[in-house]
């Protein structure tokens, strides 16, 4: 089993940006804390992160036929890219949403999620931990 995990533009700087919404954890403590979780199920995981709308495209359509699940942050990209979301249709690869913070309770160009529109399952607002959440339902999901 391989889960690919997609971090959106400025994930890269979480634990240094606005750290009353997003938390004092780095990304490098997301990429931790899902490594351990790899480790520790045995299921195979890719980590990428871009600032770049099309690279996250390209590394959709390049899990197609190579991997199981995918779980997905797309950051400001949630609320704007038709792209990824149909990157996302055109894979028909399970797909799990994070945010770490709550978006319902942000500006009002925050309620929109394309990317979610193509995604079986959302956590929204539970800091980094959103992503063991997504892993873990992916896991049980995909019958590790």
């Amino acid at each position: 089993m391989k889960i690919l995990v997609i971090n959106g533009p400025n994930i890269n700087f979480v634990g240094i940006r606005e750290k009353n919404i997003y938390g004092a954890e780095s990304y490098a403590d997301i990429c931790e804390r899902l490594q351990k979780k790899a480790a520790e199920t045995g299921v195979e995981t890719e980590l990428f992160q871009s600032n770049h709308e099309g690279d996250i495209v390209d590394k959709i359509q390049a899990a197609y036929g190579n991997t199981d699940g995918i779980i997905i942050n797309p950051a400001a990209y949630t609320h704007t890219s038709i792209a990824i979301l149909d990157a996302l249709k055109a894979v028909s690869i399970p797909a799990v949403e994070v945010h770490i913070s709550d978006v319902s309770k942000r500006e009002d160009f925050r309620q929109i999620s394309y990317a979610g529109m193509a995604c079986e399952k959302s956590f929204i607002g539970y800091g980094i931990r959103g992503y063991e959440l997504a892993f873990d339902y992916l896991v049980n999901r995909l019958g590790k």
